[in-house]
């Protein structure tokens, strides 16, 4: 597998080896040993699978006290992935990422606790999976808005962008910002 740092400090883009023949393809989502030499260490404790239809856009969710890494994947369909570094303390704080996961390209990307994290479905329908180092913790969850002025993402055109009530409602950076907890994570 191919593992290559991003402009986030910690987070990951990997590119895991695919064997193909005219039967389809062979891929290692996960193998312990090798992951945790590319610096992924932390204990997955649930993994969960979305079903979502185009122009879907999910995020940017993150948990304030109990923070989850989250290994993710796309098994069917495309997205566009986004991570945006919302870790006080780290040098990049408040700066995004985005990265192309697809079901043809098996990419993966490494999202370390402390970051929000969000999606676009670009094709007809994707399914995409978490694996999370963190339960879920529905009261401790909080959102920022995606398409934030000062977060600046930049996502690829789609038709329509489907959102949840709650997306919809999301703050924007600069309330949430001061609302971060600093070292008090469990």
């Amino acid at each position: 597998m191919d593992v290559e740092k991003t402009t986030i400090a910690d987070v990951l883009h990997i590119r895991p080896k695919i064997w193909g023949d005219q039967r389809g393809f062979f891929v290692e989502t996960w193998q312990q040993e090798r992951y945790a030499a590319a610096g992924i260490r932390l204990p997955f404790v649930q993994d969960n699978h979305s079903r979502s239809r185009g122009g879907t856009l999910r995020g940017l969710h993150f948990q304030r006290r109990f923070p989850q890494g989250k290994l993710v994947s796309v098994s069917l369909g495309s997205v566009f992935d986004v991570v945006v570094d919302i870790r006080p303390d780290s040098p990049s704080f408040g700066q995004w990422y985005g990265a192309m996961l697809s079901g043809d390209n098996q990419h993966q990307l490494w999202v370390p606790p402390g970051l929000a994290h969000g999606f676009l479905v670009l094709s007809e329908v994707a399914h995409f999976h978490y694996k999370c180092t963190e339960y879920y913790h529905p009261e401790d969850e909080g959102a920022i808005r995606w398409n934030d002025p000062d977060i600046g993402i930049i996502w690829p055109e789609s038709p329509e962008i489907l959102l949840s009530d709650k997306d919809r409602a999301a703050p924007f950076w600069r309330e949430v910002r001061e609302t971060l907890p600093h070292g008090e994570t469990r």
